[in-house]
């Protein structure tokens, strides 16, 4: 992927903006162009919260090239308070206390390097949300 594409996806990949039907109501995440649900053009930007449960997870052993030296690492699908599904991946959490149910909160942090010379590239990835006790 080359480096204007990584700037025209910079407010999906670091704040989860995705798209709202001004027709249906309908969320998407990615944004759409078109509503599937109602088949309207009229979308608007949408910014989710960033946070929810794990819905499904799975860990991974091998993993591509790119991401050779994270593996293990576990890859969830995560529903968003909206409703939404999205799946990324589990980071700052042991790999025995991910659950279904679990709450998470969308965090940036990088998700790899393209070489030695290319950009390092950060996008959305969820961790446990822990709450503060009152």
């Amino acid at each position: 992927m080359d480096i204007p594409r990584y700037w025209r996806l910079r407010n999906q990949r670091y704040h989860l903006q995705g798209a709202k039907c001004d027709q249906c109501g309908q969320l998407y995440f990615p944004p759409r162009a078109v509503c599937p649900a109602c088949k309207s053009r009229s979308l608007s930007a949408y910014r989710f919260k960033g946070t929810g449960r794990v819905y499904s997870h799975s860990l991974l052993y091998q993993s591509s090239d790119r991401f050779e030296g994270q593996a293990p690492y576990v890859v969830a699908i995560v529903e968003l308070e909206e409703g939404v599904r999205l799946t990324a991946q589990l980071t700052d959490v042991d790999v025995d206390e991910v659950a279904v149910g679990m709450p998470v909160e969308m965090v940036v942090r990088k998700i790899y390097e393209e070489g030695d010379t290319g950009p390092i590239v950060y996008g959305y990835k969820f961790r446990p949300l822990f709450t503060k006790p009152d």
